[in-house]
């Protein structure tokens, strides 16, 4: 079933609203106190127009990026993120990724340094090459390691809510 994957394939777009919420509450629940993520008049002392999104949150937001897209079976094995232009409150983060490496060798993996075994057989290795922009430029770039159960390597769909046939925009 591998074969549902194939190198070269584009993840759907997904767009985030940068808000000033999430920016704090990020840096909160990565147990980052730096001024510049919370307070804007600090930052702005410090030379930022304003607070801005720390690297664990982007990191955060990859890692549901890639498991949003390969659904609950997804295991994140590797997230290894670079960033770039800041993510500022009123932003919108465009995550992109493109299928790299698709694996299915039945045996045991190991992380690209051979220290993190995956327990068991049967899983395809997955990497995806990430991207994310906002209206200043490049924001992340990053390769992710990703396994899935042999039998979970259909394309997932991501649960889109229902919404009743009498249902119509206001």
């Amino acid at each position: 079933m591998e074969g549902s994957y194939r190198v070269g394939d584009a993840l759907p777009t997904l767009e985030i609203p940068v808000t000033r919420t999430l920016i704090v509450a990020g840096a909160i629940a990565s147990r980052d106190y730096q001024d510049v993520h919370h307070d804007a008049e600090l930052a702005r002392e410090k030379g930022s127009p304003d607070i801005f999104m720390n690297i664990l949150t982007t990191n955060g937001l990859v890692g549901r990026y890639i498991t949003d897209h390969f659904g609950p079976a997804a295991v994140l094995r590797r997230v290894a993120i670079r960033l770039g232009v800041p993510n500022y409150p009123g932003d919108l983060l465009r995550l992109t990724g493109r299928i790299t490496t698709v694996d299915g060798g039945i045996r045991t993996y190991t992380d690209s340094e051979n220290r993190i075994p995956i327990e068991g057989e049967n899983h395809t290795l997955i990497e995806v090459a990430v991207a994310g922009d906002n209206r200043m430029g490049r924001h992340v770039t990053g390769k992710v390691t990703v396994t899935l159960p042999h039998d979970s390597c259909q394309p997932h769909q991501p649960h889109q809510p229902h919404r009743p046939h009498d249902a119509r925009p206001l």
